[in-house]
């Protein structure tokens, strides 16, 4: 997941067409049934599968255009930094040995190369020198300077044959020479015994990052699979000078050039230099077979073979996560010094590194120093567990009578797949989770202690169809006593009643389908009575008479229908308007004490029906009674969203736009009325308490408490759209949100609530707090950024970089350094002065070839990690001028003082076989550095052991959310852990239990003692 904010993620893996809105099935979903609150609620569109074709292909079209810009500006990129290191190679080979220069022009002129620079090409076209073969073979033996171009060519001839896994005609494999100068490490132009200066030993070495994006290069062409594991021995060369190279080719059998038998260069066989050194992290047992790793980029001669190599690379992750030696050698520093020979003599030092391909693209991840035996490493899941806490929000903006008071004191509503019994005295809550996706409708039962709750169909990760269906539970123990329909719904439940006269045995359903199937159900057997399509327009409510369970009552769009259910068989009849207007929408009704039915509807009316006698004059003897309007009552401007019944024959009303609760009297005279602050929206529903105080839902998500005499005041707040940006304080237990609603609410997770709310004019998709805890910083849509006092709520500075969204506000540990990520490509980096009041441009870091996504500080306050949309890796010396460091060996033991990139070694294993690079959204570890958890788009929560370096690795897995789980943050304390859903508005709070003991540094101990004691394999994932 890399995250796109502005419409989810983009994913740029290399050289693919599937589409964000082909792989996220769960959010097409969530679009085609979502409604609107007034004019929009006809929810049912004529052609839905068409439309959603229609956007799946013109989101194909812009993915496509934006993954070629990606792998153009990526190629360009490695062009420029090669042109850029190409000029000063030659200039330094020049320097350091006249005699050499004349041989690069005389190879240069032999084969056509011009002097403004070397090839360039292609990334992989070059022939590396392989820890093996060593550079003796390209020496001659009496003075060790390079030879003529007949000896270059032998030695390279000699290379290609030790540096292939399968033997292919010379004429075939063999690079333009031009190419091949790239491979040669500068010293071996040294004059034996000739110091080398240090102000110049910084230019002599190939930048290593250049070669591991070589290849990486080769290993997408190679690579298959969404996401799959290999593991490789890498062996960086300490390069020196010649004598001491040649010393280790003699001790490893070969004719050194002191020798005076070893007249001709030493050429070693196939089978030697394809056999790996031993090392402490590659012990060679007798007998034991390492499958190789492709190093260089030439192809194989023969195409069924090639063909054989790419199935097995699109084999299974557990089939690929394979140790092997590296036949590439790597340039680290160049070790000067004076003395004897023997000081200079080549050390060798072994370095693991993992790939993981992601839909193709190989991302290198270096095993740190500390990590003995990778492959005896021992996954276990946390043991820290999650406890749900408190839900933060409520689903009013396109929900209806979903708002109840139990006797027991507690408000009954839901939001996500959570349903809420909120206690409004005690501000205790309590929650019902049996359900598998979003709640859409909800009633009590007559005995007021059962509730039936229906639900979305949804899909799963894979995205099949989840059913819908409802659940029939007890609000005293949250058991589920019935679970209604499973198999039978279509899309979801959208509006559920019980019956009253036979005690609430009977359960009515209206479904989301194109027909809107009503059918009734017997609640305790969970049987289905009866069925028949309702209509084809869009239905809002249902009842059931409360003095006949025969008679049923839908409306919607325009439309009231009158059902009587005889053995088993429906029968309609349709509310006739006549000399009334007829409105666009009946959004609600309710029963009178006299029987009548009470509608409102989009035009502020409260119409009362009644059934008339037959008209036989006009209509004959056949005809039968019918349903008309008796009478006309203005109500409000604007929709009437709700009408509830008080106790004595006394009736309230809620309207939309004008947003007045109305009390009106048994014969619909008008008493009281009152009006919710604009802040909170229109009334949604109004539940009554006592018949004096009232729970009011509104379309901006809440849930106000109060009386006609006294006013309301918010009980439950929430975001309205979806939420992107999330921070945790410091040092206090408060948060921070922000989203496309253009809120940024500040929370207190001790007290539950809503400390404060502001609105911006842009909405904000990310957020981080200064470490000194008093300010912090918010970035917005149109790449400009805020930063406000917590105290204040002002605006103490802004700027602006680029006019992309923004999508990470990271700030240094000690609060010098704010980094802002931007999809722009590029981190730009603020010095943080006047306690975060104050904010100077230091630098930009430019490297990346898409949108960055996460970054992280080293502890230091030096280093920056950074993943971006296209799965890189990259890490920069912000101290040093914001320089990209690219040799990325340096950093694998490099501590960091945050950790949510998605992509690190670390966090390897937190990624799901078969993931397409986009399904994590987020990560966060603990300040404890115990645990990490996990935000994925299939609603789920993830909490994983913290380093979880290796491949399916077990983790404790949370459900709640009803739509994908955009960012997840731990307290300061790692007493909670926070997680906000997407689409669904909703924010979780998870209580951590258990797991004490340990602290920072704790996990790097448990993960070099576990990869030299563990040797069971890991575990399969929990929860």
């Amino acid at each position: 997941m890399m995250e796109n904010p502005a419409g989810k993620k983009v994913s740029l893996p290399a050289f693919s067409s599937i589409t964000h809105a082909a792989r996220k099935p769960k959010r097409e979903f969530e679009k085609k049934h979502e409604q609107a609150d007034d004019a929009s609620a006809d929810s049912s569109a004529e052609f839905p599968d068409r439309a959603s074709m229609m956007e799946v292909r013109l989101q194909a079209q812009e993915d496509e255009i934006t993954l070629l810009k990606s792998s153009l500006a990526d190629a360009l990129r490695r062009i420029r930094l090669h042109d850029q290191l190409l000029p000063i190679l030659k200039q330094q080979l020049i320097a350091v040995n006249p005699a050499a220069a004349r041989v690069l022009n005389q190879v240069c002129g032999s084969d056509g190369c011009n002097n403004r620079k070397l090839s360039s090409s292609s990334a992989g076209d070059g022939i590396r020198l392989s820890a093996n073969s060593h550079v003796s073979d390209l020496v001659s033996p009496p003075n060790g300077h390079i030879g003529g171009p007949k000896s270059l060519k032998q030695s390279m001839a000699t290379q290609d044959r030790s540096t292939q896994t399968d033997p292919a005609p010379l004429a075939q494999e063999r690079a333009p020479l031009s190419r091949r100068l790239q491979s040669l490490n500068l010293e071996d132009a040294l004059i034996p015994g000739e110091p080398v200066q240090e102000g110049t030993r910084a230019k002599l070495h190939r930048v290593a990052g250049l070669e591991e994006e070589d290849e990486e290069q080769e290993e997408d062409e190679e690579g298959g699979g969404e996401l799959s594991w290999t593991s490789s021995v890498e062996e960086p060369i300490q390069p020196t000078t010649i004598r001491g190279l040649q010393r280790e080719e003699f001790h490893d059998g070969s004719c050194s050039p002191d020798d005076p038998g070893g007249s001709s260069p030493s050429v070693r066989t196939p089978e030697q230099n394809l056999t790996p050194r031993p090392g402490p992290l590659c012990p060679i047992q007798e007998g034991e077979k390492k499958p190789l790793v492709r190093r260089n980029s030439e192809k194989l001669g023969n195409p069924e073979k090639t063909r054989k190599r790419l199935d097995k690379k699109a084999a299974s992750s557990a089939n690929l996560l394979t140790r092997s030696p590296s036949l590439e050698s790597r340039a680290k520093e160049l070790i000067a010094g004076s003395g004897s020979p023997a000081s200079r003599r080549g050390t060798y030092g072994q370095g693991q590194s993992i790939k993981m391909f992601i839909r193709g693209r190989p991302i290198t991840m270096y095993i740190p120093s500390n990590i003995q035996n990778y492959e005896e490493l021992k996954m276990e899941p946390p043991s820290e567990r999650l406890e749900l806490d408190w839900v933060y929000g409520y689903r009013g903006r396109d929900c209806r009578a979903n708002l109840y008071f139990l006797p027991t004191g507690e408000a009954v509503y839901f939001i996500a797949c959570v349903v809420v019994l909120y206690h409004i005295n005690n501000r205790t809550q309590r929650h019902y989770r049996k359900h598998t996706d979003c709640v859409r409708c909800l009633t009590v039962h007559p005995d007021k202690v059962r509730v039936a709750s229906g639900q979305t169909a949804g899909v799963d990760k894979d995205g099949k169809p989840l059913q819908p269906c409802v659940h029939i539970w007890d609000s005293a123990t949250l058991v589920t006593l019935q679970q209604i329909g499973l198999g039978t719904f279509q899309r979801g439940v959208g509006s559920v009643a019980f019956s009253f006269t036979d005690s609430g045995a009977s359960l009515c359903v209206i479904d989301d389908s194109n027909e809107h199937m009503l059918s009734v159900w017997d609640c305790n057997k969970g049987t289905k009575i009866a069925e028949v399509k309702s209509t084809n327009e869009a239905v809002f409510e249902v009842e059931f008479n409360p003095s006949d369970s025969s008679n049923i009552i839908t409306c919607g769009k325009s439309h009231v229908y009158f059902w009587t259910l005889r053995d088993g068989q429906f029968t309609k009849k349709q509310g006739i308007f006549g000399k009334y207007k007829k409105p666009k929408f009946i959004q609600c009704f309710v029963f009178s004490l006299t029987g009548d039915v009470l509608t409102g509807d989009s035009e502020g009316n409260i119409l009362t029906w009644g059934k008339s006698a037959a008209d036989i004059k006009t209509l004959g003897k056949g005809a039968k009674e019918t349903f008309q309007i008796m009478r006309q009552t203005r109500a409000h401007e604007g929709s009437v969203f709700t009408l509830c019944n008080l106790q004595g024959g006394a009736l309230l009303s809620g309207g939309g736009k004008d947003r007045k609760i109305i009390r009106w009297s048994a014969d619909l005279a008008p008493e009281r009325e009152c009006e919710i602050p604009e802040k909170y929206g229109a009334v949604r529903t109004i539940a009554d308490v006592d018949g004096e105080e009232l729970l009011v839902g509104t379309t901006r998500n809440a849930v106000l408490r109060g009386t006609f005499s006294d006013g309301f005041v918010a009980i439950v707040q929430g975001h309205v759209d979806e939420m992107w940006g999330l921070a945790t304080h410091p040092s206090q237990n408060i948060f921070l949100t922000c989203g496309h609603d253009r809120q940024v609410c500040l929370w207190n997770t001790e007290e539950h609530k809503l400390d404060w709310s502001i609105n911006l004019e842009e909405y904000g998709l990310c957020a981080g707090f200064c470490p000194n805890g008093s300010v912090v910083s918010v970035g917005l849509n149109s790449g400009r950024w805020l930063v406000l006092d917590l105290l204040t709520r002002e605006v103490v500075s802004e700027s602006t970089d680029g006019n992309e969204q923004l999508s990470v506000m990271r700030y240094s540990p000690d609060g010098s350094f704010l980094a802002v990520g931007s999809h722009d490509n590029f981190i730009y980096i603020y010095t943080v002065t006047e306690f975060g009041r104050r904010y100077t441009r230091f630098g930009k870091c430019n490297g990346h070839s898409s949108f960055i996504t996460h970054l992280d500080w080293s502890k230091d306050g030096k280093y920056i990690m950074s993943n971006s949309g296209d799965y890189e890796i990259l890490y920069w010396d912000i101290a040093g001028g914001c320089k990209l460091l690219r040799n990325r060996y340096e950093s694998k033991d490099r501590e960091w003082a945050s950790y949510t990139c998605v992509l690190g070694f670390h966090v390897m294993g937190v990624w799901l076989e078969g993931s397409d690079g986009t399904d994590i959204n987020a990560l966060c570890r603990s300040h404890s550095e115990r645990m990490v958890a996990v935000a994925d788009d299939f609603c789920k929560v993830h909490l994983f052991h913290y380093p979880c370096p290796k491949p399916k690795a077990p983790s404790h897995k949370y459900e709640g959310h009803g739509s994908h789980v955009t960012n997840v943050c731990f307290t300061h304390s790692d007493s909670h852990l926070l997680s906000m859903g997407g689409k669904d508005t909703c924010i979780l709070q998870w209580r951590v239990l258990g797991g004490g003991g340990g602290g920072v540094g704790d996990s790097r101990e448990r993960l070099a003692s576990a990869s030299s004691t563990s040797t069971s394999s890991p575990e399969p994932a929990t929860g």
